[in-house]
């Protein structure tokens, strides 16, 4: 199966939820790679790296967290970093 690397900016009530903390642990679960950070803007930005359904199922998981409430995405495609072996959270 091929990796593939997404740039995703969550909107919502993604601030201030957990949501960098869930992205992490589904990330870790599912053996993805990447960084999350919370922005100025009050979205959340993700770089994550897998397989194309398993980055899926992390953002299903996410959503599912309580508290939590995804309105809308923006999603770009970006070139696989192979030098990248674990997910992180990032300060703004």
């Amino acid at each position: 199966m091929e990796r593939t690397r997404l740039r995703i900016r969550f909107h919502g009530r993604v601030q201030g939820v957990g949501f960098r903390y869930r992205a992490y642990h589904a990330a870790d679960s599912l053996g993805l790679t990447g960084w999350v950070k919370n922005c100025s803007d009050g979205t959340v930005l993700a770089e994550i790296q897998g397989i194309r359904s398993d980055i899926e199922r992390m953002i299903a998981m996410v959503g599912n967290g309580t508290y939590i409430d995804i309105t809308d995405t923006e999603i770009k495609n970006l070139p696989v970093d192979s030098d990248e072996y674990s997910f992180k959270i990032k300060d703004y």
